[in-house]
């Protein structure tokens, strides 16, 4: 297939300027003005008139879980509930309508303690109003509640110790509460089948969510044995239409990794990258690891999921196996805790450091020796940011030290860690000029980056996150025609502007894979 885009702002990310560009077998061919390319094309070519739209590359995940995305459409949703008596309600609405079977575990994804009128996380008595086994997992997935019918289900009691890296929630008694935090929510939510009957669907679903918003190129962020069978297959049978990044579980699964060499490279769209570990929490919730106390909590910092003796093991064992390394560190103190373990070695195999919240100025220098990519979950400051004014103070406004980074010239990326909240690119790029919270604060105003320094962080730099700078992430010849209509040019609106933006058209392989007119 042949195709020439013309007649439009041409945003290459690449500090070029053409009038056109010609694709021919998903692959950019030429670029240049129309009327050269005009004489050069063969005479089939589909000539496509922009219609003084902007065409820009299509933007790409750095990080987030498409399978949990996918499972969370067949779950109650909780998704800016205002209060428990809400939660309840939701229900209780979702139990008329399905009609579920007697006993059957039912989960709710999408509470947040923060925006809840009670100011708490519900608990065990409070889901008991509802007639079935409960769980509900926060927004952030680090947290949970489940009621006394799925503590029965789930075989737990008052004699159940706290797991390494997590907390059981007991009342006054230390009698169970049905609160779960960190590991000992993962482990409960690891047993929990949900409802998903047809999760290869689901997933197809969840990756037309992801085209909707201009993506690409998607990360499954936390891949074990379920997700990994689960690609893998929908690969085997070509019906992937994004390309899909997953990440390993280093702490029990490493051995996903090390035999499937064959998905090293991509394979019908699917590929590993390399491995995920995990060492703290997150701020919304203070469970992220801090090096001075959160405020109004005494000397409590939060706490680390590993010990640092532990973290050293696994970051020995990616830098002798030569493998990507993606970590989970919110808190600064988990950042340290990470950087110690690289002790300051310089590698080409390009570890990530996953969200950033409370990484510190001057903490950067020190990614830089090791050549460690930041990638900042950056829409906080706008869903989180007054939440984190309250829990950290005058810290706050160095959440997401973006600019500090790239004065650095570290490659920095941005994500949504979707489902934690949709993939939304262009807010990314909005709360990254913006840095605005949702009572209208400034959070950092000297951390605010240009437009197009936001968009490099979606683009060219999350394609180099994944090796893929020389055929993804910008406008040139040679590269993948992965590509973007857009309503308008991010780089020539005002700043509130950009969250108004359009995605009329996301283009994969040089084919339409998502059309706003067409939905």
């Amino acid at each position: 297939m042949r195709t020439l885009y013309y007649n439009g702002d041409i945003l290459t990310m690449e500090n070029s300027s053409y009038e056109a560009i010609y694709i021919e077998d998903g692959i950019i061919k030429k670029c240049g003005d129309l009327a050269t390319l005009k004489q050069v094309i063969p005479n089939d070519t589909k000539l496509i008139d922009l219609n003084n739209n902007c065409l820009m590359p299509s933007f790409i995940d750095s990080h987030s879980h498409l399978v949990s995305l996918a499972k969370t459409l067949n779950l109650v949703d909780l998704n800016n509930s205002t209060s428990i008596k809400e939660i309840i309600s939701r229900f209780n609405q979702y139990i008329k309508i399905t009609n579920p079977e007697k006993n059957k575990l039912l989960v709710g994804f999408g509470y947040d303690h923060n925006s809840l009128k009670e100011c708490r996380h519900p608990l065990a008595k409070d889901l008991d109003q509802i007639a079935y086994p409960v769980m509900i997992s926060h927004v952030s997935g680090h947290m949970g509640v489940i009621n006394t019918k799925a503590m029965k289900l789930f075989k737990i009691d008052n004699s159940i110790s706290d797991p390494a890296g997590g907390k059981y929630g007991r009342d006054e008694n230390q009698q169970l509460n049905g609160y779960l935090e960190e590991q000992a929510y993962l482990m409960i939510a690891s047993k929990s089948d949900e409802t998903n009957t047809n999760l290869k669907e689901q997933c197809l679903e969840a990756l037309k969510i992801y085209a909707s918003y201009g993506v690409t190129t998607v990360q499954e962020g936390y891949m074990k044995e379920e997700e990994f069978s689960l690609l893998a297959s929908l690969a085997k049978e070509k019906k992937l239409f994004l390309d899909v990044v997953g990440y390993v579980d280093i702490k029990d699964h490493q051995q996903l990794y090390q035999e499937n060499t064959l998905y090293h490279q991509y394979q019908n769209h699917f590929k590993l990258g390399g491995y995920k570990l995990f060492l703290d929490g997150s701020p919304q919730g203070k469970t992220a690891w801090l090096s001075q106390p959160y405020l109004d909590s005494g000397d409590y910092c939060g706490y680390p999921i590993y010990q640092d003796e532990d973290v050293i093991k696994y970051v020995d064992y990616i830098l002798q196996n030569n493998v990507q390394l993606i970590t989970h560190c919110n808190g600064d103190r988990a950042t340290k805790q990470l950087l110690d373990a690289f002790k300051n070695r310089p590698t080409n195999t390009r570890p990530v450091m996953i969200h950033c919240q409370t990484l510190r100025p001057d903490q950067l220098p020190q990614l830089k020796t090791i050549n460690m990519i930041p990638s900042f979950f950056v829409n906080h400051l706008y869903h989180w940011g007054d939440i984190h004014l309250k829990n950290l103070g005058s810290r706050a406004h160095q959440i997401s030290c973006i600019h500090s980074a790239l004065k650095q010239e570290l490659p920095y990326t941005f994500h949504q860690d979707s489902p934690v909240i949709p993939p939304n690119m262009l807010e990314s790029v909005w709360c990254a000029c913006k840095r605005e919270t949702k009572s209208g604060i400034i959070l950092g105003k000297n951390e605010q980056i240009s437009r197009y320094n936001a968009l490099k962080g979606i683009t060219i730099n999350a394609a180099y996150q994944y090796f893929e700078e020389k055929v993804k992430g910008s406008i040139a010849e040679g590269k993948i025609a992965d590509l973007i209509i857009l309503d308008k040019n991010p780089c020539k609106v005002a700043i509130d502007e950009i969250l108004k933006i359009n995605i009329l058209k996301t283009i994969k392989d040089g084919l339409v894979v998502y059309s706003k007119d067409i939905q």
